[in-house]
């Protein structure tokens, strides 16, 4: 966390920031919150089972002059690396080759990644700052999920500096489709079952046994 910064929230929580939340009545809650040690700047074991099961992620930078720009980063569950405590790092696919984040990633390295448990309701948020790893076979290849279809033209290695999650309001529920097709599936076994079970037992009851 930056030395400036009295509080690891205050990543986030700018002087403007907290002026709207004194003005809007939130400042106090918040405040506490710090007081009793603010976000937290570690990832922990929690945080890491999640970040593992994570199949999407949306990624944050700017241009040195500002400009934000969001994009979407997927792959199976596992493409997110935790290389420890405080690092998070993925194989970059080769996409459209705008890179747009890349560029902004060259004159500015804050980000923040946003992931989003839309089954579970949970959302976590992780500022920090990343760097573009090129040329780097041995780390990109560590990082590429196994058999996945798709290139990994650079690597992402992201450190985090705090990270905060959100209360599930508003937020709608989904599933994942393979999820579904398995809960079908087991449904769908489970009637098998009982179905056969009543057949032999009216068969039972026909033959008088």
């Amino acid at each position: 966390m930056d030395d400036s910064k009295a509080y690891s929230s205050d990543i986030a929580f700018t002087p403007s920031v907290k002026a709207v939340q004194t003005r809007k009545g939130s400042r106090a809650a918040n405040a506490q919150r710090e007081a009793n040690g603010a976000w937290p700047t570690v990832i922990t074991p929690d945080l890491a089972a999640y970040i593992a099961a994570q199949t999407s992620v949306m990624l944050a930078t700017a241009s040195a002059a500002g400009q934000p720009y969001v994009q979407h980063r997927g792959g199976p569950a596992g493409f997110l690396h935790v290389l420890d405590e405080n690092t998070i790092a993925f194989a970059d696919f080769t996409g459209n080759r705008q890179f747009i984040t890349t560029g902004n990633l060259a004159e500015n390295p804050r980000v923040c990644l946003f992931l989003m448990d839309y089954s579970r309701r949970r959302r976590i948020k992780l500022w920090g700052k990343a760097q573009v790893i090129e040329g780097d076979d041995a780390l990109i290849g560590k990082l590429m999920p196994e058999n996945y279809k798709a290139r990994g033209g650079q690597a992402i290695v992201f450190t985090l500096e705090a990270w905060d999650s959100n209360c599930p309001q508003h937020i709608p529920q989904r599933f994942e489709a393979v999820d579904a097709q398995a809960a079908l599936d087991e449904r769908d076994a489970r009637i098998a079952a009982l179905e056969a079970e009543a057949a032999a037992l009216r068969e039972k009851i026909e033959s008088g046994a």
